[in-house]
């Protein structure tokens, strides 16, 4: 893979992260995000059935508190209103204080949301919920100040309102709470209507076109948010249309982003969003989900369009995955930080004109400066000096500006970008989270062996697969599926509890790897045993290893058995044999809208209709169609955010494009097969590596096993594509295959 001189996530953690002064119960969380709270003068709780017990013995409401260790305005309210002794009294006296991990918990994340924006139109982290002891919400919002400001109510002023009313109006607040209980139980509940078609497609396109911006590209206005399962559809749809339009938009939207300062322009990969329309001023965390969606997005655009600025973002985000979120023995981490401590906004990423001219010669912060918009007066409110870089002109304006030749400017800045990186490589860098999320992880996987197929580089592919046998060994059980997270933990001696919590009612194991201990945990959501499937089916596809097969057929029958509904069909977020039942946890949901990841019910459907082909099995392409008849009815509401189902019914609707590619793999000729392959602009393609004695032996799936072994095997490598149920004949040559393909 792609190497800078980037810096390898040093980790250097927040203050607060490293404080020995503890004073909570948090001391002691896996999570990264909790332990930031340890030392607060709240008596936070974890959420687990004790801190329920705690709340009702103690006939108080709960202050749940949800977020995230990336998250900038959290910690920001850590500073101001939990670290505050006199905030925390009015907690500790009138609350059971409950703190939460959205990436470690998206279960409860989901639940409250739903209702926090119910309440108030609001929604994002920090999410500030107050509930019944039985965990039902009847008030909440987002960020609060201290003191009221900023047009919000102080949180001191909301604290003392809330615990009077709860002591004096309780049969108003608790009658308040099951009603908007009830009322949540029916917001995503789903009923099968007429059968999927495309006409469901064509409005989702419709309406995702008519959110384009044309000038800066992009969906709505500020903020904005990458939305990689809309560019997507939109790359698939241009595939089987043709209509210039849908690439246009794809395009625009690519390009505007990677100029502007939502691109990190020096070390590569994308900050989770921009606050305006621009893209140039962005929320600064980076999280890997969002690089491994729009990895696949810059990847297949330029395999269309053929244009290599798209090839150059590609490579930059590769970079900025391998530099600073992976393991060197395995797995990609969950996120960097926005922000080296809680003073600052983005400053480990910002430039002032003079930090810019004390890392530069003359020349080349002249270039630098013109090039990515360095002035004296930047864009960061906290501090106006302060520049995000982004890129608005052509180098050849900037040449003629300065009476320089076109790769003078080139050449400078070249030597500038690695200046800058060495600079800021000084600098304390943002906290970086290691721990492994499998739905991330099985994101990442398929994104590196989209980069192998697209790129042809075996670095990616090798790390996609070291990642993919590491969770397959260490965090995948065949009875329960994948764990959530793989959590690095404390390993100090008699301080550590092997022993999982009683009241967390989510089991866990530890292992030693690479000289740390880690726990796995949590076999109970549904997203993390869907993007394993689909990664497990893409590592098939890639090297014809039948264990990788045969592990997401034995995930999805897994997956059907813990979370299908039996009763109206589609799969719940948590695994019906849970036990972890606190609070809204009573309520099921069946995730459907992309947010932030893609749907994990679309995600199965895309999952069901592949294994459906591969093993012979049309009971999983009922399945699929099950679950996009349950949504079918409202996909049309969700528009921009049901991109996912659009993707996953697209496919289902398609007969479905397969290219065989049986060869050695370190034989010249197969590789020229199967680039051909990779590069053929198809939608829906699947293109399947295979080894002349897999097929001789017929260790293959059942989908195969009909046809292969009757494939005219000769020393040369072959390749045959296949349509629905009808194959061409053989070929022998890239230039047949791609004629082959143009059929």
């Amino acid at each position: 893979m792609n190497n800078t001189s980037a810096s390898k996530g040093t980790n250097s953690e927040r203050t607060l992260l490293t404080t020995t002064a503890t004073s909570n119960a948090l001391a002691r969380a896996a999570s990264a995000y909790l332990r930031s709270a340890a030392h607060q003068p709240v008596q936070w709780h974890e959420w687990s059935d004790a801190a329920f017990e705690e709340a009702r013995r103690q006939d108080k409401p709960i202050l749940l508190d949800i977020g995230a260790v990336w998250c900038h305005w959290c910690h920001v309210m850590d500073r101001e209103s939990y670290e505050n002794p006199q905030v925390a009294r009015l907690i500790n006296e009138h609350y059971v204080a409950v703190k939460v991990d959205r990436d470690e918990r998206p279960d409860i994340d989901a639940r409250y949301q739903t209702a926090v924006s119910a309440l108030t139109g609001q929604g994002g982290w920090p999410l500030t919920a107050f509930l019944t002891p039985e965990g039902k919400p009847f008030y909440g919002g987002t960020y609060f100040p201290p003191d009221d400001q900023y047009g919000r109510p102080g949180m001191r002023r909301i604290l003392e309102a809330v615990a009077l009313s709860y002591k004096t109006e309780r049969e108003k607040i608790l009658e308040s709470a099951e009603k908007i209980s009830a009322a949540l139980g029916g917001l995503e509940r789903f009923e099968k209507g007429a059968e999927p078609g495309r006409k469901i497609l064509e409005s989702l396109l419709e309406s995702i076109t008519t959110m384009f911006d044309s000038q800066y590209g992009g969906f709505g206005n500020a903020p904005k948010f990458p939305h990689p399962g809309a560019l997507d559809l939109l790359l698939d749809s241009y595939l089987e249309t043709h209509k210039e339009r849908l690439l246009s938009m794809v395009a625009t939207t690519l390009e505007r982003m990677s100029r502007g300062g939502v691109y990190d322009q020096l070390a590569g990969g994308f900050h989770r969003y921009a606050v305006d329309e621009r893209w140039t001023v962005p929320h600064f965390e980076k999280m890997s989900y969002d690089n491994a969606g729009l990895l696949r997005n810059y990847l297949r655009a330029y395999q269309i369009s053929g244009n290599a600025f798209f090839r150059d973002i590609s490579l930059g985000i590769l970079s900025f995955v391998e530099n600073v979120l992976s393991h060197p023995e395995g797995g990609f981490y969950a996120s960097q930080d926005a922000d080296y401590n809680l003073h600052d906004d983005g400053d480990y990423f910002t430039w002032t004109l003079e930090e810019l001219h004390a890392a530069l010669d003359q020349v080349e912060a002249k270039v630098a400066a013109q090039y990515y918009h360095v002035e004296p007066q930047g864009e960061m409110q906290h501090n106006p000096a302060k520049n995000v870089l982004f890129i608005d002109q052509p180098i050849t304006a900037i040449a003629a500006r300065l009476g320089l030749k076109p790769p003078e400017v080139e050449s400078a800045l070249a030597r500038a970008k690695e200046k800058l990186l060495a600079a800021r490589a000084r600098r304390p860098t943002p906290f970086v989270d290691q721990t492994l999320y499998s739905s991330w992880n099985g994101m990442m996987v398929s994104a590196l062996l989209e980069a192998y197929r697209v790129l042809d580089l075996p670095g990616a592919r090798d790390r996609a697969l070291m990642t993919l046998d590491l969770l397959l060994a260490k965090a995948y059980d065949p009875a329960r599926g994948t764990a959530h997270s793989i959590l690095r933990v404390p390993a100090s001696g008699a301080e550590r509890d092997t022993t999982p919590d009683a009241d967390s009612r989510v089991s866990s194991t530890e292992f030693r790897f690479s000289n740390f201990d880690f726990r796995i945990s949590n076999f109970d959501l549904l997203d993390d045993q869907v993007f394993m499937t689909v990664a497990l089916l893409d590592a098939f596809e890639v090297t014809g290893a039948r264990a990788y097969f045969d592990r997401a057929l034995e995930l999805m029958e897994t997956t059907l058995r813990r979370f299908w509904d039996d009763e109206a069909g589609g799969f719940v977020d948590t695994a019906k044999d849970s036990t972890a039942r606190q609070g809204s946890l009573t309520m099921s949901r069946k995730p459907f809208q992309d947010s932030p990841t893609p749907s994990g019910n679309s995600m199965a459907a895309l999952a069901l209709d592949r294994l459906a082909a591969l093993a012979d099995r049309p009971d999983f392409r009922a399945k699929a169609e099950t679950v996009l008849a349950l949504f079918a009815p409202k996909a049309s509401e969700y528009g921009l955010f049901a991109a996912t189902y659009g993707l996953a019914l697209a496919q289902h609707l398609r007969p479905p494009v397969e290219i065989v590619v049986v060869g050695k793999s370190d034989d010249e000729r197969t590789r020229g097969l199967l680039r051909a392959a990779y590069q053929a602009p198809r939608a829906g393609k699947r293109v399947l590596a295979l080894s002349p004695q897999t097929v001789k032996s017929r260790d293959l799936p059942a989908g195969l096993a009909s046809t292969l072994p009757n494939l005219p095997l000769t020393d040369r490598p072959l390749a045959m594509v296949c349509v629905g149920t009808s194959c061409q004949p053989p070929v022998e040559t890239p230039e047949a295959l791609t004629a082959a393909l143009r059929l």
